[in-house]
């Protein structure tokens, strides 16, 4: 196909890429750029330092940044999502100003594509007439998870009117766009029952599984031995999963281990903006980094990662990220959800905190166990987690859309 203009909306700023969002995000970015002319319009909670902006240009024609607004106007617009029939958090950040920003450039520049990451920027190229919509990232698994595990049944009542809400919401999108990708099967399942009738539309969209992946040539470097007797958890407690994981891990796991072994170190990296650590236990050991803008040489100089989590959706690239590196993880079954990965061979998995707590002190006191989930979890990523092939598969897809959208 011959180079195409893309329009690309990003609900982050994608420098520095320090979560998964915004790996995945810088990742579309480098491959889009390998084939076609890209714009981006990207989200940002602060002013982007030039620097960042300038490297982003080597990428994107050219660059525009929309900056969020916290305002007691988007405080009211939050209380007036739970009359609206969309989604609460779709009402309460609808940013005028994006929207001009998107209908500036459509006006100025036709497209043959127009791309937005994750369901937070979907709204704004609906406008967009004279170009193929696709929407990357749709995550519905969270909601419906929320729904489905609440046993109270006023709280299920409140989580199933918001899970209808956003099914309600995710079919109307779907209708009014050309393609989609999702990042797991579970999700692309949980979509087609949400939306049963997508399945039976020939002019529906398309849809495809784009799993999440690593540029394996960054994670090859030489880092420090890994320090005996330190776990870490890498991602930032502002995101509710996060914390709740840390959470759990501090209350109901971490005292077994530190009874077994004294002296172990648990690493947390991530902001803190606005987090109430005070609430969180506060043993020995505990060492809380702030953000880092490079964690691998944290999570490398590490004996093994936790992934305690507890809900979330999608698949976590801090699973791929921790085995790309050599450094084992102990999961939960939903932290290491959609990924491809053998329990006990390529990682430990464990649900019960007694369980989880034993597979962390095996990992610890056996240097022979570290050394085969290092060597067996890093061939999984990079057989089956590497970018470059799933970066092609991204641009092989976004180039059938627009040549379906012609054909029609």
């Amino acid at each position: 196909m011959k180079q195409m203009d893309v329009l690309f909306l990003s609900p982050w700023f994608p420098l520095p890429a320090d979560n998964g969002s915004k790996i995945r995000i810088r990742n579309l970015l480098k491959s889009l750029a390998s084939r076609h002319t890209i714009d981006l319009i990207s989200f940002t909670d602060r002013p982007v330092p030039p620097d960042r902006l300038m490297a982003l240009r080597e990428l994107c024609r050219r660059v525009d940044v929309v900056l969020l607004q916290k305002s007691t106007w988007g405080r009211i617009k939050s209380l007036a999502g739970y009359f609206s029939r969309s989604p609460r958090s779709i009402v309460a950040s609808f940013s005028p100003a994006m929207k001009r920003c998107v209908e500036q450039a459509t006006q100025e520049r036709h497209y043959h594509v127009v791309v937005a990451c994750e369901l937070a920027t979907a709204r704004y190229i609906l406008g967009v007439v004279d170009a193929a919509r696709v929407v990357d990232d749709i995550e519905l698994q969270v909601y419906y998870e929320q729904f489905a595990n609440q046993i109270r049944p006023l709280a299920r009542l409140r989580r199933g009117l918001m899970w209808g809400k956003w099914s309600s919401y995710v079919a109307t999108l779907l209708a009014q766009v050309d393609g989609c990708t999702v990042v797991s099967e579970q999700e692309r399942q949980l979509l087609l029952h949400a939306v049963p009738d997508r399945r039976r539309n020939d002019h529906s969209p398309l849809i495809r599984c784009v799993p999440n992946g690593l540029d394996i040539g960054e994670y090859t470097d030489d880092y420090s031995p890994p320090e005996p007797d330190s776990l870490v958890y890498f991602g930032a407690l502002t995101y509710r999963a996060n914390y709740d994981a840390v959470d759990y891990f501090l209350r109901e796991i971490y005292p077994s281990i530190q009874r077994a072994r004294p002296a172990v170190k648990f690493y947390i990296t991530g902001s803190l903006e606005g987090v109430r650590v005070d609430r969180l236990p506060a043993p020995a050991g505990l060492n809380f980094t702030g953000h880092l803008e490079d964690v691998r040489p944290r999570v490398a100089g590490s004996w093994a990662s936790v992934v305690p989590l507890r809900e979330g959706a999608g698949t976590r690239l801090k699973v791929l990220e921790s085995l790309a590196l050599g450094t084992p993880a102990v999961s939960t079954f939903k932290g290491m959800e959609g990924l491809e990965l053998v329990p006990g061979r390529d990682l430990l998995v464990a649900d019960s905190p007694a369980e989880f707590a034993s597979c962390v002190l095996h990992l610890l006191q056996d240097p022979g166990l570290r050394w085969r989930l290092s060597r067996n979890g890093g061939r999984v990523v990079r057989q089956s987690y590497d970018w470059r092939p799933i970066g092609d598969d991204f641009c092989d897809f976004v180039e059938e859309v627009v040549s379906r959208r012609h054909r029609e």
